[in-house]
């Protein structure tokens, strides 16, 4: 004979009513992801991590809250409560991101011979988007947030600011006007952002391979330089 509570019927067991068993295996509403119990540390990495890989896939503006809570088993109000909102949360993302890759190209200047200098950090950018492509992704799309740490933009105009550097002792030591080391740094630190872009899908050829073509263009560019380099074409200005 059966327990009528709804029971196992073993003895011994405690039964459970059949509704709450159902309700305990019922899926949460709307997809939502069960909702795990972490300290407060632990749930705001959770959300940069997921905010993170929805900005890098589909972008700032067509992310929502709702997504970002959904994704990550929460509220919206957890998220308001952490970040504030999308804005806050992407802004933090992107500082980050910014501050990873400044890092990394920043650590690879670290001495050597010039040539030297140019491979480890072509090589750094090619190991940040290698290591990081959504972090890389959401940086060189428009942002519509104004972060602290500043745009994609300032970062390179950053990073060309230490090459400069190393540029204007070049150019003394071969008899070249140092004053437009700055203007060259931009010129060489653009052409491997730009080159990283482009590689970010294509991922052809290998990263080693890449790294000696751009140092090929870029040193063998500086290395025929002109001190005063003229135009040939009939326009003049």
């Amino acid at each position: 004979m059966s327990d009528s509570s709804g029971g196992s019927g073993d003895a011994g067991v405690p039964a459970v009513p059949a509704k709450a068993a159902r309700a305990r295996r019922a899926p949460a509403a709307g997809g939502r992801a069960a909702r795990v119990r972490m300290s407060g540390k632990q749930r705001r990495e959770q959300l940069l991590d997921v905010g993170r890989a929805l900005f890098a896939e589909r972008g700032y503006e067509a992310t929502s809250v709702e997504e970002i809570a959904a994704k990550a088993g929460v509220s919206k109000p957890v998220v308001y409560e952490h970040f504030g909102g999308k804005e806050g949360l992407y802004a933090v993302v992107v500082d980050r991101e910014m501050q990873l890759l400044m890092d990394m190209v920043t650590g690879s200047l670290t001495g050597g011979h010039p040539r030297e200098l140019c491979e480890e950090a072509a090589f750094a950018l090619l190991d940040y988007i290698e290591t990081s492509t959504d972090g890389f992704r959401i940086l060189v799309r428009d942002s519509p947030v104004a972060q602290s740490t500043g745009t994609f933009a300032s970062l390179i105009n950053d990073i060309a600011t230490q090459v400069e550097d190393i540029l204007g002792h070049e150019f003394k030591s071969r008899g070249y006007d140092a004053k437009l080391a700055p203007m060259y740094a931009q010129m060489l630190v653009g052409m491997v952002a730009l080159t990283g872009q482009w590689w970010l899908d294509v991922r052809k050829p290998k990263k080693a391979e890449v790294v000696a073509h751009l140092v090929n263009l870029a040193w063998h560019g500086l290395e025929g330089m002109e001190r005063r380099p003229q135009l040939v074409g009939r326009r003049k200005n």
